[in-house]
C-alpha cells in the first residue's frame, strides 16, 4: 500500500512538474475552447463557417492563400453549403491568369467554380519580399498542422477513445489570434518589425495583430442587430472553425464512417459470439464431450 501511494505521489509530481516546465518555456498553453465539430458526433456550423470565410477573404487573404481549396469546394455537402449560383457570382469577382491564347499569350479571365481560390501573390518569392523577407503560410492545413504539447502525462488523456483532445490546431490558432499584446513584458526585447504574443513560440511573431473588434461587418437579423457579436473573439472564433473545414473538409463523413464502421463491429462481434455458442454447444457441457473423462466427479 505504502509503495503505491508513493508511486502515484510520484506520478503526480512528474505531471505537475513537466506541465510546469512546459509552461515556462513556452509560456501559457491555449485554453481548451468549445468547437461544435468537436466529438465523435460533432458537426461544422454552416453559419459560421460563412462568416469564417468572410473574415478569411475580408481580411486574411491580404497576405494567406488558400491553395487546397476550389470555389466548389465551398458548396458541397459538410462545408459552408453555399449554394451553387452563390459559388459562380462569387467566382466570378475574382481574376483568374489563364492562357496560353491563340496568339501564345497569358490572359486574365472571371473565375470559375473549378478555380482556385487565387493567392494573393504570385509566387512565394513575391509573397517573401512584400512581407520583410518571409512569405506567409498557406491557410488550406494550418488548423492540423499547427499544434501544441500539454506536457506531463495529458497525453494519456488525450489519446483516450471516445474522449480524446483532438483540437489542439483550432485552440492554437484561437489563442494565437487573441495573443498580443500591446506591452510585451519588461524582460522581453521585440526587434524592430515584430510584435509580441504570448502564445506564439518564441512570442515575437512577425504578422501583426491581425483582427480587432469591429473589424468586418456581418450580416443583420430580423432585428438590424449583426447575429453574432462583432468582436475579435468571436472573429478568431469563425475564422479558426473555417480554417478547420479547409484542413479536413470531409471531416463529418468521415465521424460517420466511423460511427458505421464501429456499430457494424458491435453486430459482428455479438454474431461471432452467438455462432460459437451454437458451433460448441455440443462438445462441452458437464457430463459430455470430447474427453467426458475430464467432467466426472468423484
Amino acid at each position: 500500500m505504502i509503495r503505491t501511494r508513493a508511486l502515484a505521489a510520484a506520478l503526480l509530481a512528474a505531471f505537475l512538474s513537466a506541465g510546469a516546465a512546459s509552461a515556462e518555456e513556452h509560456g501559457p498553453l491555449p485554453s481548451r475552447e468549445k468547437w461544435t465539430f468537436s466529438g465523435m458526433f460533432g458537426t461544422f456550423d454552416q453559419a459560421q463557417l460563412q462568416r469564417g470565410f468572410q473574415v478569411y477573404r475580408e481580411v486574411c487573404s491580404n497576405c494567406h492563400s488558400l491553395n487546397y481549396i476550389r470555389f466548389r469546394n465551398l458548396e458541397e455537402e459538410g462545408g459552408p453549403d453555399f449554394s451553387a449560383a452563390q459559388v459562380k457570382a462569387l467566382a466570378a469577382e475574382y481574376k483568374v491568369k489563364d492562357g496560353p491564347n491563340d496568339s501564345g499569350d497569358m490572359f486574365e479571365r472571371p473565375g470559375r467554380p473549378a478555380d482556385k481560390i487565387p493567392a494573393p501573390f504570385p509566387n512565394e518569392q513575391a509573397a517573401a519580399s512584400a512581407n520583410g523577407g518571409k512569405a506567409p503560410p498557406d491557410l488550406s492545413l494550418m488548423a492540423k498542422a499547427r499544434t501544441f504539447a500539454r506536457g506531463g502525462l495529458w497525453f494519456i488523456v488525450d489519446w483516450l477513445p471516445f474522449i480524446g483532445y483532438t483540437e489542439q490546431g483550432p485552440d492554437y490558432i484561437h489563442a494565437l489570434l487573441n495573443g498580443y499584446k500591446d506591452e510585451p513584458p519588461k524582460d522581453v526585447t521585440v526587434p524592430e518589425g515584430g510584435h509580441y504574443n504570448e502564445y506564439y513560440p518564441g512570442h515575437v511573431i512577425a504578422m501583426p495583430k491581425p483582427l480587432s473588434d469591429g473589424q468586418v461587418t456581418y450580416a443583420k437579423g430580423a432585428d438590424g442587430k449583426p447575429v453574432v457579436p462583432e468582436t475579435l473573439d468571436q472573429y478568431s472564433r469563425d475564422v479558426t472553425a473555417f480554417l478547420m473545414w479547409t484542413a479536413e473538409p470531409h471531416l463529418l463523413a468521415r465521424k460517420q464512417l466511423g460511427l458505421r464502421a464501429i456499430l457494424f463491429l458491435i453486430v459482428l462481434a455479438g454474431l461471432l459470439y452467438y455462432v460459437k455458442k451454437k458451433i460448441w454447444s455440443d462438445v462441452g457441457g458437464e457430463t459430455h464431450g470430447l474427453q467426458p473423462e475430464l467432467h466426472k466427479t468423484s
